[in-house]
Order: structure tokens, then C-alpha cells, then sequence
């Protein structure tokens, strides 16, 4: 093999050489300046929705949930709010908060623990919540059977005077002695007119009727309660009504042969033999109607007085014991609520010293109703003053 030939395939191996390089080379250059897959661009349509935190509800009782009667009550109404709203909110409660100044701590720690609707659901709340009111212009603060307001405070209560009025329809029918009794808790216009109407739905169909009364002066003490009870049958009263929490005035007159009411829930069972209904407050509709405008933004102040009409009140298991006409005509007085077309507080009524207190024809409003502070003819006794 010559020298020249030796040289030509020394440069055809070369060029083989450094083609191949080239290849490997623009391989590999591929493959470094290949970019990354880049992510897509974060928009306000494809942006995940942030997670909204539930609305924190707290309640206030004023007596233990298992009362069976005004707390046990509220306490139905705060599981109508779990049930409507579900994961939007998260509710807790504190039971036996006493109307004092351990009130206002009780509410300051609801604040504290996030609360952003807070419920007081007694009339000696009022003003611990004002001050708390005052302090927390973001959270939103409902006060019941008050009449007192902050531009984040707000009142409710319900009609209970419809409920003892239809119940005093069936005690006037009801009755033997002509003589009805009412163990009655704290001496304020709700309560006052709680007994007035109960004592004039009995005169509307039995004018003999007079009722007497026993103040406990607590919501919520079954022992006094009792005891309340007992006085009254002792005093000749054959049909006893309530504005107290537990059901011990019913289960008195159980075990004395006489007839009662529940109040504030449904009671029969407590006495089935005495039991002639129970006036009941079902607070849910009300409590869903709060929660419902917190989560949309258009709570306001405001005032809000649900009765029969609103489903906030009635008058539910009517013994059998209640003759058909009677029933008939409760069914009427409550259908009349419901519509407008009945109307409890006209003229002409007179106080238990004969005073005019509505002329003929008057109707009572509101405010009238919210200042009662006298019994109506019929009803035994003064009323407190406390003084």
C-alpha cells in the first residue's frame, strides 16, 4: 500500500469520524435546548375557588337543654340550622348561663372563639350583649324578648301570648272549679301577658273564670316550680298553666287528678292523663332566616315578632279529653291568627280595677302589648314590682 492510498483512507476514517460526532453532537444539542413543558397561565376562571370557612354560630341558654320546654326549644331550632345549612356553618351552645354579670364573660369568650352570630336567648341578656355589641362591630349579635338594639344587635321573640290565649279557650271549657292557676317566673311585660291572655281566652267562653298566680322568680327551678303548682290546687284551681321551663307544674297536676298545659314544647309526655296541649315556639324558622341573611350579607337591624302567622307559635297534641266543638273552635281562633282575620288584644278590655284599658273596637299594637305591666279583670293578686 503507497503512502498517498495509506493517507486517503486515513482521511476518509477522519471525515467518517467527525461526521458522526456531528451527529452525536446536534443529537444531544436537541435535547439540551428542548424547553421544559411550560405550565399554563393562572386565570381568575381556571384559579381554584379559596375555601370558605363555615359561619361560627354560638347560643346562649339560659337553662339546660334537656328542660323540655324554652331552652330545649331554642336548642330544636339550632339543629333546624345544622340540618338546613350543613357544612356552611358550625354551632355551639353554652347551657345555664345565669342573667348576670357572668353573662357578658360567657359572650366575650364566644367572641374569642370566633363566633360571628351570636344568639342570647333570654330578656336578662340585653345588656351584657350591648356592651359586647359595642366592643365587636363584626360580629353579628341577636338578642330575644328585648327591645333594645345596636347596629349589630338585633331582637326577636315570638307570640306566646297566642299560644296561652288558645290554651285558655280550652281551659274555660275545662275547668270545674272556675278557677284557673298560672305558676309564673320573672314579673315582665312577656310573662304579664302571658297570664292576661291565657285568663281572657277562658273568659271568651267562660266569663265566670278567674285565674289565680304564684311568681317563682326563676325560669327554671322544677322544685319551686312544683311547689307553685301545688299552692294553686290547694287554692281550688282545677287547670293549670305555666310560664316557666320544666315540665314540673304538668307532672303536679298529674299526680293530683288536675288538668295542665306544656309550654314552650310538646309535654304530654310528662303527664298524659293532665295534659290538655302544649303551647309551643318552634324558633327554627326565625333561627334560618338569621343564618340565611349572615351568609348572603343582608342582615340589619331590625325588630322581628313571629307568631301563628309565621309558624313560630301553636298550640299541638289537644287531649281527647277536649270536646270536638272545642277543638273546632281553637282551630278557627288559630286559622283567624294565621290570616289577620282574629285579633286577641281588642277593646274593650278592662284591667282587674275596672279600668278602661282599650275602648271597643281598639286594637292593641305592638308597643301597647310590650308595655303591659297590669292584670286584666279576672286575674287575682298584684303583680310584682320588685321592689
Amino acid at each position: 500500500m503507497t503512502d498517498q492510498t495509506k493517507r486517503s483512507l486515513l482521511k476518509l476514517a477522519s471525515l467518517g469520524s467527525l461526521a458522526a460526532a456531528a451527529v452525536l453532537a446536534g443529537c444531544g444539542k436537541k435535547e439540551a435546548e428542548a424547553p421544559a413543558q411550560a405550565p399554563a397561565p393562572v386565570t381568575e376562571a381556571s384559579a381554584p375557588a379559596p375555601k370558605s370557612e363555615p359561619l361560627k354560630i354560638a347560643f346562649a341558654y339560659v337553662g339546660p337543654v334537656g328542660d323540655a320546654g324554652w331552652t330545649y326549644a331554642h336548642d330544636r331550632g339550632r339543629k333546624e340550622v345544622e340540618a338546613e345549612f350543613g357544612n356552611k356553618v358550625v354551632t355551639s351552645y353554652v347551657e345555664n348561663v345565669p342573667e348576670a354579670a357572668d353573662a357578658e364573660r360567657v359572650i366575650r369568650d364566644m367572641v374569642g372563639q370566633g363566633n360571628k352570630l351570636i344568639f342570647g336567648t333570654t330578656f336578662g341578656y340585653m345588656e351584657p350583649m350591648l356592651k359586647v355589641a359595642a366592643d365587636h362591630k363584626d360580629v353579628k349579635f341577636e338578642h330575644a324578648t328585648g327591645y333594645k338594639t345596636a347596629e349589630n344587635m338585633r331582637i326577636y321573640d315570638s307570640r306566646t301570648y297566642e299560644g296561652a290565649y288558645m290554651a285558655g279557650v280550652i281551659a274555660g271549657k275545662m275547668t270545674k272549679t272556675h278557677t284557673l292557676g298560672v305558676v309564673a317566673s320573672i314579673p315582665i311585660p312577656e310573662v304579664i301577658r302571658n297570664i292576661n291572655s291565657f285568663t281572657l281566652g277562658a273568659q271568651s267562653v267562660n266569663p265566670k273564670i278567674k285565674t289565680k298566680v304564684v311568681w317563682v322568680n326563676k325560669w327554671f327551678d322544677p322544685p319551686k316550680e312544683g311547689e307553685a303548682a301545688q299552692s294553686l290546687i290547694n287554692q281550688g284551681a282545677d287547670v293549670l298553666m305555666q310560664n316557666t321551663d320544666s315540665s314540673a307544674v304538668l307532672q303536679t297536676a298529674e299526680k293530683a287528678g288536675k288538668f295542665g298545659f306544656g309550654w314552650d314544647s310538646d309535654m304530654s309526655a310528662f303527664g298524659p292523663n293532665a295534659h290538655l296541649a302544649s303551647a309551643v315556639i318552634n324558633w327554627g324558622p326565625y333561627y334560618k332566616k338569621a343564618v340565611k341573611e349572615v351568609l348572603e350579607g343582608t342582615w340589619k337591624t331590625e325588630q322581628n315578632w313571629w307568631g301563628v302567622k309565621e309558624g313560630a307559635i301553636d298550640l299541638v297534641s289537644v287531649s281527647d279529653k277536649v270536646p270536638a266543638d272545642v277543638k273546632e273552635q281553637v282551630e278557627k281562633i288559630k286559622a283567624g291568627l294565621k290570616d289577620g282575620s282574629f285579633v286577641i288584644w281588642k277593646g274593650p278590655i278592662v284591667d282587674q280595677n275596672g279600668k278602661e284599658v282599650l275602648a271597643k273596637d281598639q286594637v292593641a299594637d305592638d308597643k301597647f302589648l310590650h308595655s303591659i305591666n297590669w292584670y286584666v279583670k279576672g286575674v287575682e293578686g298584684k303583680v310584682p314590682t320588685g321592689k
